[in-house]
């Protein structure tokens, strides 16, 4: 189950570096948030402490995108 969320997050995070280079926005921002939150949760489960930072601190900067996007 783990190891699912875990490729399925890569391959959404690299999707959603993708759509940045091809400055697909807003559709980058929501489908790297996803991956974002994919790898946060695979985190927890795992008791990956750096995995949950890394990923973690990233889902408020996506959150800012969000707001940006509709505000």
């Amino acid at each position: 189950m783990i190891n699912t969320i875990k490729w399925t997050s890569t391959f959404l995070v690299l999707t959603g570096i993708l759509l940045t280079n091809l400055n697909l926005y807003p559709f980058n921002i929501f489908i790297h948030g996803l991956g974002a939150v994919g790898w946060t949760f695979a985190g927890y489960m795992g008791s990956d402490k750096a995995i949950m930072t890394n990923f973690g601190l990233q889902i408020p900067i996506f959150l800012i995108g969000y707001a940006n996007l509709i505000l």
